[in-house]
């Protein structure tokens, strides 16, 4: 939690009882279905949440903008991100319902309101959204397939709509197609060893092919 208060020294007390009360939520429920990795499960706090929460450098989300999380997984980067912007609403998709129990259960102890949870395929989502966020679900030539025409037209952030995708490691090959593609390392915002190649890829609506 300390690691989350000192790149979060503004949160409200709110804020902070969610994200003290997210690790014994991801503990108890990670007994009965195993979600996180053990070595990740004892390391929560830096490989998810604040993995999670380092779009939150790169954007603020205006209150009101809608996002999708594609392949939540475990509740991530959506479940963290709700918290940090308790005035959005994320939908959290994923097509494997056994994950999708722990993250309806950690939503509902937290009391997140501003959280809708949904066992699919993304193909199969007929809404549209300021941002999709995920983690390295697929190669972004796949991820921009699967979430073609659900991007919002009308622009309420000063980010230009679009995909926020948190990866890792060498992504000139994946993304040499995507012209307007722009790189964030989190090593600028996040001192850890962990975060040495990890990056954000913000891959705007009007992406040229």
């Amino acid at each position: 939690m300390e690691l989350i208060l000192k790149y979060f020294p503004n949160l409200t007390e709110d804020q902070i009882s969610k994200f003290q009360l997210l690790e014994r939520l991801y503990k108890d429920w990670n007994l009965k279905i195993n979600v996180v990795s053990r070595k990740d499960i004892d390391e929560l706090y830096l490989r998810h949440v604040l993995h999670s929460l380092a779009i939150a450098k790169i954007i603020d989300f205006k209150n009101g903008s809608e996002i999708m999380d594609v392949g939540t997984g475990g509740g991530f980067p959506g479940i963290p991100l709700a918290i940090m912007f308790p005035n959005c609403n994320f939908h959290l998709v994923d097509s494997i319902a056994k994950k999708l129990k722990v993250v309806n259960e950690v939503a509902e102890g937290l009391g997140l309101t501003n959280v809708r949870i949904t066992h699919t395929r993304v193909e199969e989502i007929k809404e549209t959204y300021d941002f999709i966020v995920s983690r390295a679900v697929a190669a972004m030539p796949t991820f921009v397939h699967w979430t073609k025409g659900k991007i919002a037209k009308k622009q309420k952030n000063d980010l230009k709509n679009g995909i926020l995708y948190l990866k890792g490691g060498d992504l000139s090959e994946e993304l040499k197609d995507y012209t307007t593609t722009r790189l964030y390392n989190i090593s600028d915002y996040y001192d850890e060893e962990f975060f040495e190649t990890k990056k954000i890829v913000h891959l705007p609506k009007k992406f040229k092919l």
